[in-house]
This record gives C-alpha cells, structure tokens and sequence, in this order.
C-alpha cells in the first residue's frame, strides 16, 4: 500500500510539474503562493479557481477525488491551462475542509 500511495504521488507531481510548464500558463500563476497550487472546481463553462497546499496530495480524500474525477472525466485542463477537476463547489468545500481538521 506504502509503494502505491508513493507512487501516485509521484505521478501527481510529475503532472503538476506538465501543467505548470505548459505553453498556456495560468495567467494568475503569479498569485499561487509557493507550495501551493491553482485548481478550478466545477465545470468549462461554470467554474471557481482554489488554490490550495501541495501537501493535500499526499492526502488520501484529496488523492480519491482525483482518481474518481480521472476515472469518470480524465484529467482535463481550464481554457487558460490550469487544473480542472469536475465535481461540484460544495463537494470540494467539503472535502478540504475535512483535510483541514484532520
């Protein structure tokens, strides 16, 4: 279980790492603290930019959100090049605030 968590996480980095350097940045890259990254939650047409630690993806809760958003919608990106994970605002609220008090 320890060299699959291990994996996955190297794989999330390995994709953060693509985003970032991708030809179409987030124009508001700028604004992500360092340890920290832009996601946008909801869908294309109707979505809210988080920017949230790095270390919630070693969380588990964080890192079933993003395997069951890659399994039902693969990964896609925002128009501007950012993260964009398919679930509703209130879920994701939910979930990080869960990680928060954990």
């Amino acid at each position: 279980m320890g060299i699959r968590l291990l994996a996955m996480m190297v794989q999330a980095k390995k994709t953060i790492r693509r985003w970032s350097h991708s030809k179409n940045q987030c124009s508001s890259a700028v604004n992500v603290r360092k340890g920290h990254f832009a996601v946008y939650i909801g869908d294309e047409e109707k979505n809210k930019r988080f920017v949230v630690p790095i270390s919630y993806l070693k969380h588990p809760l964080f890192q079933a959100l993003l395997n069951r958003a890659e399994e039902e919608f693969g990964f896609d990106h925002h128009p501007v090049g950012c993260l964009l994970v398919p679930c509703a605002e209130d879920e994701f609220i939910k979930l990080t605030s869960r990680i928060n008090l954990a």
